[in-house]
Order: C-alpha cells, then structure tokens, then sequence
C-alpha cells in the first residue's frame, strides 16, 4: 500500500494547484491513498468547510488532517462532527467537536490516519504521549499513520521512538520547512520531522516576505497574507506492507509547481 501525504497546504490558489500533482503521481508511483493537512487550506488562513471540501474534490484528498489552526474558523465546528475524514488533533479537549482518528475499510485491510498535536510551544492540550497510548488500544488495524503537528523537532523525533513499532508512520507538520531525516525506524515505522508544504516558493513559510521581515525588523505584528507566483510542493510517499502494517520505505518529494 502506498499513502501519499501532502504538507500543510497554503489559501485555494494552492488547493487548486494540487488537482494535476496529485493525479498525476497517483498514475506514475501508484498511490492507493492521499492525506492532506489543510489547516491552512482557505484564504485567510485557518480551514473552512469551502476550503475542506476543494481539497476532497479539487485535490483528491482521503483524509484532511489540521493542526493548531483547526478552530479558527467557527464554521468548521459542524463539519467536524458531520465529516469524520476531516481530523482535528486527537489531544484538544473533549468540548471539541470531532474526531482525531479516522479509519478507512479496504476491504483487505484497514488503515486509520490519527491527527495529535505537540505541546512545546503550542496551545494547550493533552499530553499527545498518553493521547497515543489510548488511541492504540482502541484500534484493530496495525495501519496506523500519524500527522504529528508539533513545533520542536526533539518532540517528533520523541514521540517517533515512543511510537516505533506500533504505527505504520509518524509524519511531522507545521513548521513548512521540510526536513531532510525521513527514515524507517527500527525496519517498520516511516519518520520525517517536517513533510513542509504547498506553499510559495519565494516566500516566508508561505508568507509573503515583507510582511514577517517587518515583524523582525520593526517589532510590528505581521499580518498573514499568502505569497503569490510558483508554489513549492512538498509531500512524501510511505509505502507499507498491510499486513503487518510495517513501512518498507519513505520517499521525499520537492518540487516547483
């Protein structure tokens, strides 16, 4: 089985972007499964239930991970309970709607993807270590791939260990910046620290420059507008064997679109 797994996807213009990409690869590296973090999938940031659903339709997503703008937007709260494909992390409170697992049936095998959120430098939630140990004990597949939303790089690569062996991947966002570690822990769970994004390509972690410079430069808080022109795509390939629900390899893709 190979799951495709995009980066945190900046504003519609880039969601449009994904429609030839995304098709494309599911042609040429047979790609059985594409998960998506959209939780900066609409204009303006954040997600909203138009932005959701262009990344179902447009971009040919699965399952559509976020992060810790999950709730920025308030019309997303129905979607998330009415859209069990939509994630939110697993590790917010229990007075959240939705969910932050989803499995979906193959017939031949089941594979879950489950959505948890760091705590170093983040907003408040649940101990995503514990968050994971209950997780596990509900679930019946041993296809398990994990969007691990987390700003510190000891954190991912903490709970890669924690979790080796049990999950098929534990796959980093949130920073844009990829990272270049993807691996195969131990022969059986996929790791990358940040899969990045699909974002501008001259830019500041998708944001067009002059805004966050001025932030550094002149203390002045930067407002968030999306960079314009080419479009870096980043996403990696896991390829996992579904019976025993190892990764047999992690492949990074990087490229201009």
């Amino acid at each position: 089985m190979k799951i495709l797994f995009i980066g945190d996807v900046q504003g519609e213009t880039n969601v449009r972007k994904l429609q030839n990409v995304v098709a494309n690869l599911r042609q040429s590296d047979g790609i059985d499964v594409v998960i998506i973090n959209g939780e900066n999938s609409a204009d303006g940031n954040g997600i909203t239930p138009h932005s959701a659903e262009l990344l179902f339709m447009n971009a040919g997503a699965d399952v559509i991970t976020t992060g810790n703008h999950a709730f920025k937007r308030k019309e997303m709260d129905t979607m998330f309970n009415d859209r069990p494909q939509v994630l939110r992390p697993a590790n917010y409170g229990d007075a959240c709607p939705g969910h932050g697992a989803f499995t979906m049936d193959f017939g031949y095998c089941e594979l879950c993807v489950v959505n948890i959120m760091g705590m170093s430098y983040m907003p408040y939630c649940d101990n995503p270590f514990k968050c994971m140990d209950e997780i596990l004990k509900t679930l019946t597949t041993p296809n398990i791939i994990v969007d691990f939303h987390a700003e510190a790089t000891a954190e991912k690569k903490s709970m890669a260990y924690y979790l080796s062996g049990r999950v098929s991947a534990v796959l980093g966002t949130h920073t844009h910046v990829q990272t270049a570690d993807e691996q195969v822990i131990d022969g059986h769970t996929a790791y990358i620290s940040d899969v990045g994004m699909v974002g501008g390509a001259d830019s500041v972690i998708g944001a067009c420059k002059d805004n966050p410079i001025a932030g550094f430069v002149g203390y002045y808080p930067p407002r968030y507008k999306f960079a314009e022109g080419k479009t870096e795509f980043n996403a990696v390939i896991v390829e996992l064997n579904p019976k025993t629900g190892g990764a047999t390899s992690v492949k990074r893709i990087k490229k201009i679109i």
